[in-house]
């Protein structure tokens, strides 16, 4: 089983234990088993014939003999016994926004739904408004769920897509008369790679003027609840969002509180406790009840004996460890970066000639600019054959005068890593190259064996510099391929070969996981932006999120690296 399967498997259980009405912790240590599972960087199987089940986060003995039992089997009998009470269909229903475990409990056990079919139809047909708790109303507001779901492939989004819609809606916050800070919070501001709901925070000191401008855009679908503190709406695109007005004194706490992550929160609130605080979204509060109140995150973590904790690592992942015992990292930022290693031109599929690209560069305060074209194979990308690949270099020439003192140009490939494992192009043509980025882009589902042959055989060739993109997602439609990681990982460093954090939001590729176990071995990053385009360029912001998330330094990321190091190192590369 995959550590996808055997997360599903551990969510179903949770989920269904949830609605039977079982304990809070119970349900949490499946949740927390599966989100380990989901963001292991290897595979579970592995871990389990190693015999070290109990060293993955969130894993107990308990779950260890479930995870082992999955593995040796294909089943597991705890969830046979439980499916049998708690019809797993249930759990689908879930999905349903503003729908909880006990709402689908009363609809099972009076009506007997257990799909989302069946619940639909009894909406339509006026079944769900007579039973306790419910009414026209509720009614009305399950059928505006299931619509939203049904509208929604998804419940999370592609950071990528929701980040210019929370430009819009953080630009418009600030602009209404009395709002003196409007900043994002949730899974946004922590820069994770899909966002749920879009969570926002203003700071002023009367809320209802801005709730009521808030409410008023005419991009509203319609008010999912409002109050003094706390608006909840869902847009006309699908976007469903939360917008919390505080008093500018509260809006650390508060900016605090809502970033989260759930589990990072919890041991924030542990150290609050035990300084003899109660942390709230509020106030940091005494036991004889004097309020502490906090306009910034720092003055939070400050007043708990913690240095600021930047959003990107707060996800429970020993970050706060790192905080009390001062070994934070100093994570990379985006003004580090002085190179692009990965870019395009209209020589193959790019949108804009060599000469655009350069200026483009240059005027983002790049330093160092690699185009590298596909290579012959990929069709659709107009791929260069060995005869073009040499003219370009030959066209590149001018313009390396003609910049000389401003970038330094390098020329390079994108090279197809082919379906049989073979390269574009023979090593003595990549001996006459710059720097090559190896890709793949075909044949994504073959065997998990024969894809990381595929890769390895790229990495293990002494001229490849790169790999690009390394599993080849695309968010949020397709997952990538299914790579043994922790090979790719070996032979990257055993050969020196550079990983590549993409930072076009649908790739985001390696993930922070994958990046930060690379950063472990030792293995360098790269953070490229794989522009077709000018306007491409400026999607780096969220390549060095991804590699901030991923506790990436400046000294991990060769874009970061002294041009003469870096020529260096690439000059170093094959020899």
């Amino acid at each position: 089983m995959t550590n996808k399967e055997l997360a599903d498997t551990f969510t179903l259980i949770a989920d269904l234990l949830e609605i039977k009405g079982e304990v809070i912790y119970k349900i949490l240590a499946y949740r927390k088993a599966a989100d380990s599972l989901t963001n292991l960087s290897r595979n579970a199987e592995d871990i389990w014939k190693e015999g070290k089940l109990i060293e993955i986060p969130g894993v107990g003995k308990a779950i260890a003999e479930k995870i082992d039992e999955l593995l040796r089997t294909g089943e597991l009998e705890f969830l046979n016994k439980l499916s049998a009470e708690v019809p797993e269909s249930l759990a689908t229903l879930l999905q349903i926004p503003d729908l909880g475990p006990k709402k689908v409990k009363l609809f099972w056990e009076n009506l007997g739904i257990t799909t989302l079919a069946e619940l639909e139809k009894a909406a339509r047909f006026d079944q769900l408004a007579n039973l306790p708790g419910m009414g026209e109303k509720s009614q009305e507001k399950v059928l505006a769920g299931i619509e939203a779901l049904q509208r929604r492939q998804t419940d999370r989004t592609p950071l990528g897509d929701v980040w210019p819609f929370a430009e819009e809606q953080l630009a418009f916050l600030r602009s209404l008369p009395g709002v003196v800070r409007a900043e994002p919070a949730g899974s946004l501001r922590r820069m994770r790679d899909t966002v749920g709901d879009l969570d926002i925070l203003a700071a002023a000191d009367d809320s209802e003027p801005i709730m009521e401008a808030f409410v008023n855009q005419p991009n509203i679908a319609r008010v999912e609840g409002r109050g003094p503190t706390k608006t909840s709406v869902e847009f006309s695109n699908g976007f469903r969002a939360q917008l919390w007005v505080h008093p500018k004194e509260k809006f650390g706490t508060a900016l605090q509180y809502a970033t989260g992550s759930k589990d990072h929160n919890v041991k924030i609130r542990a150290i609050a406790l035990d300084q003899g605080y109660s942390l709230s979204e509020h106030a940091l509060t005494k036991e004889d009840g004097t309020e502490i109140l906090c306009d910034t995150e720092e003055k939070v973590y400050q007043t708990i004996g913690l240095p600021f904790i930047p959003p990107e690592l707060r996800e429970d992942r020993g970050e706060v460890q790192a905080a009390k015992s001062g070994t934070l990292p100093e994570l990379i930022t985006l003004d580090d970066i002085i190179a692009d290693l990965h870019t395009h031109s209209d020589w193959s599929d790019g949108r804009a000639t060599m000469r655009e690209m350069i200026q483009a560069a240059i005027q983002k305060g790049r330093t160092v600019l690699a185009i590298t074209d596909h290579s012959a194979s990929l069709g659709i990308g107009n791929g260069l054959s060995i005869e073009r690949l040499m003219q370009q270099k030959e066209a590149l020439k001018p313009l390396r005068e003609e910049f000389a003192g401003q970038i330094t140009l390098l020329h390079g490939t994108e090279m197809e890593i082919k379906a049989d494992g073979t390269l574009d192009f023979p090593d003595e043509i990549l001996a006459q190259l710059d720097i090559v980025v190896a890709s793949l882009h075909v044949s994504m589902r073959q065997p998990r064996e024969q894809v990381t042959e595929r890769m390895l055989n790229a990495i293990n060739n002494p001229h490849v510099d790169i790999i690009g993109h390394p599993t080849n997602r695309l968010l949020p439609d397709r997952a990538g391929a299914d790579l043994d990681m922790e090979a790719v990982f070996q032979a990257a460093k055993e050969n020196g070969t550079a990983l590549e954090i993409n930072a076009n939001p649908q790739r985001l590729d390696l993930n922070d996981i994958h990046a930060r176990r690379a950063i472990e071995l030792g293995i360098p990053l790269t953070i490229d932006t794989d522009a077709h385009a000018p306007a491409h360029f400026d999607l780096l912001h969220f390549g060095v999120a991804t590699a901030r998330r991923a506790w990436a330094q400046k000294e991990n990321v060769l874009n970061t690296w002294p041009v003469e190091k870096l020529l260096a190192w690439l000059n170093n590369r094959g020899q």
